[in-house]
């Protein structure tokens, strides 16, 4: 296949809850970044986000017709919590990529109960305002394994051919307190790691086994515990890479500048 006509992935930063979207400052640059990406992201027939925000057992996909909001954030004003994005579900797709993870070895659920979460409502109201395209979400995988995360993102690689834009939905700095206290005196840790980051997703000297065990150890890159105390803000962009594909030309940064202080950065596979 023509690698050509595969459409892109993109790993983007959503902000902090539903700020961008509420014109918080401090997302400036992240509302500019998503507001004017969509001409790479080519002519659509559905959009697929892996989210921080959910984790399960088994590899899960939301399948709804009409899903609605799950505001998954707590203690900002009333607006935050009457964001709108009606989007449509693809429930058809949501059973198609079920069973070409079964495939593939992975116990897969569907759940057509929960909604879009602001993983997905926020960044897309931005990118895609007219919430026209057919929407679904899948989980993260229980227990943050990174190589299981790159196999999951290799058995969505199909979809490049079906006009599916997959996106990972996260933030490349996720740490709330340094977002707050304004981290380490006299160093930048979060330089330091996101130097590293690009490095791993966009330059040309690496071969894929050496990109792969990178970003399967990414813990032990420099003040990689420091950015991540957690992973699951990290982790979409494994599934981001696993999806791209091994012959995949290496990522393109998007994105790269300071959110509330914190350098954060933005990958698309094309």
């Amino acid at each position: 296949m023509n690698i050509s006509s595969l459409e892109p992935i993109l790993y983007l930063p959503h902000g902090g809850g539903p700020l961008p979207v509420l014109g918080d400052p401090g997302h400036k640059a992240i509302v500019q970044f998503l507001e004017n990406i969509s001409p790479k992201l080519g002519k659509l027939s559905a959009i697929l986000v892996v989210s921080a925000h959910w984790e399960e057992t088994y590899p899960t996909l939301l399948s709804a017709e009409e899903p609605e909001l799950f505001y998954d954030y707590y203690g900002f004003p009333p607006k935050a919590y009457e964001i709108k994005y009606p989007a449509p579900g693809d429930p058809e797709l949501a059973v198609q990529i079920s069973a070409q993870l079964g495939t593939s070895g992975f116990e897969t659920r569907l759940d057509d109960k929960r909604g879009y979460d602001h993983g997905l409502f926020i960044p897309l109201k931005l990118i895609f305002p007219a919430a026209d395209i057919p929407c679904l979400q899948i989980s993260l995988i229980k227990g943050l394994d990174p190589e299981q995360h790159i196999a999951l993102g290799r058995s969505l690689h199909f979809l490049r051919s079906q006009n599916v834009l997959i996106v990972g939905s996260g933030m490349s700095f996720h740490n709330m307190r340094a977002f707050f206290s304004g981290g380490l005196s006299g160093s930048r840790p979060d330089e330091e790691f996101d130097q590293w980051l690009v490095k791993t997703c966009c330059t040309d000297d690496l071969t894929p086994d050496e990109r792969d065990h990178e970003l399967i150890n990414w813990a032990q890159a420099p003040s990689a515990r420091y950015c991540h105390p957690r992973e699951e803000h990290l982790l979409p962009l494994h599934v981001c890479y696993g999806a791209a594909g091994p012959d995949s030309p290496a990522a393109e940064l998007v994105f790269n500048e300071a959110v509330m202080g914190k350098k954060v950065s933005a990958f698309l596979w094309s």
